[in-house]
């Protein structure tokens, strides 16, 4: 391991409105994902993997659901009395200019906020993380790239993923030597299909030095897309560090839903499925899935406690899912504990978690399937919505 200390910040914050109601009560990173996971479980599995065993995690919406999720670190032996997770939720500053009290108005904003407390514990590297995404990345090739470059800040990047606008990431362009030339933050008419993965390894004296210089006088940053990553990009010490494999950003539903699909490729292994490699959760203790007689169950995943007595084909059932009889589900996302009631047909459809999708329901998709049929429509207890409605 590395002689220099190193901290994982995971920015878990953000209200996801991209998401729609999947996000309504419930923070981003805890959206269930691939049936048995959490979506702040791959960044948390990557650091403990990587041998990283100080991580904090920095809260904002709805953090009693990632709380309970996190369990003070215990699915990732995090749980430690000296080192291990730590969670830094909002709190109230002394700074009389802040209208918005402890809640943070950007990712930039949220480290510069406890930039104080950060500091305290003294790291050489900060190695700054999302909470969205799904990959595997062993976080120590990019420090070591971060460290012999002498970089003040290295970028993860990747190929944009099939099917992906730039429009959506940070963009950049590199030297030979891997310098960064120029960064665009997510631009109307990308110059590259290089993008950044929203890791980032920093010099941790040059971030917080970078973060205070932007924020004098009544000035205030709020994404680092925006002004911090241009900055160290002018000073003409940021490098890449390129990510080699599967990396999705999974903020918008139809990423959210097509990630997803990608998991039932029946060429394909799954990604995260290696014994060395783990990604740990916060596990449901239920009995297997029951696969009754009159069902018929093809190309899917189906969690532990789900009962299935209809059809179920290229779908991905969380924990608890109840299927009835003569019910259909094709090219669908079932989250945990709800149930499809009898005879209820469902394509292309994300149910939330805890709901009954009835008869009733189900003329309400149709309805909006006859509009568009390609939608991915998004079923909550109180409302349905279309992914064209929710980016709209």
């Amino acid at each position: 391991m590395f002689k220099e200390k190193v901290l994982a910040l995971i920015l878990a914050g953000g209200k996801g409105s991209r998401l729609g109601l999947l996000t309504d009560n419930k923070a981003k990173p805890v959206i269930p994902f691939g049936g048995s996971y959490r979506l702040i479980d791959f960044a948390l599995s990557n650091c403990v993997n990587s041998q990283i065993s100080d991580v904090w995690v920095i809260e904002q919406y709805e953090l009693h659901s990632l709380n309970e999720h996190l369990s003070n670190g215990r699915p990732w032996d995090l749980d430690r009395t000296h080192g291990g997770l730590q969670v830094l939720p909002p709190f109230e500053n002394d700074d009389k200019s802040d209208d918005e009290g402890g809640f943070a108005k950007g990712n930039a904003d949220a480290i510069y906020r406890h930039i104080d407390f950060i500091a305290e514990f003294k790291p050489d590297i900060l190695l700054i993380l999302s909470a969205d995404h799904v990959y595997k990345m062993d976080f120590r090739d990019a420090i070591q790239t971060h460290l012999e470059k002498k970089a003040s800040v290295t970028m993860v990047t990747t190929g944009l993923p099939i099917g992906e606008s730039a429009s959506r990431f940070g963009v950049v362009e590199t030297d030979k030597n891997g310098r960064v030339k120029k960064f665009d933050y997510k631009p109307d008419k990308p110059q590259s299909d290089l993008v950044t993965t929203e890791i980032f390894v920093y010099d941790a004296k040059i971030l917080f030095e970078s973060l205070k210089k932007l924020n004098e006088g009544n000035k205030k940053i709020k994404d680092y897309g925006h002004e911090l990553l241009p900055f160290l990009v002018k000073e003409g010490n940021a490098f890449e560090h390129r990510l080699i494999g599967y990396w999705r950003d999974v903020g918008t539903i139809e990423s959210y839903w097509q990630t997803q699909m990608e998991l039932l490729d029946e060429k394909e292994r799954l990604f995260f499925d290696d014994e060395n490699w783990r990604i740990l959760t916060l596990g449901s203790q239920r009995v297997p899935a029951f696969i009754f007689k009159s069902a018929n169950v093809r190309n899917s995943l189906i969690s532990s406690g789900c009962r299935i007595y209809g059809a179920v084909s290229r779908s991905i059932l969380s924990a608890g899912v109840n299927v009835e009889s003569g019910a259909e589900i094709s090219d669908s996302i079932i989250l945990p504990n709800s149930t499809i009631e009898k005879n209820v047909k469902l394509m292309r459809v994300i149910v939330d978690t805890n709901v009954k999708v009835s008869k009733e329901k189900s003329k309400k998709i149709e309805e909006i399937r006859s509009k568009d049929k390609n939608a991915i429509v998004v079923v909550g207890k109180y409302k349905i919505q279309s992914s064209k409605e929710i980016e709209d």
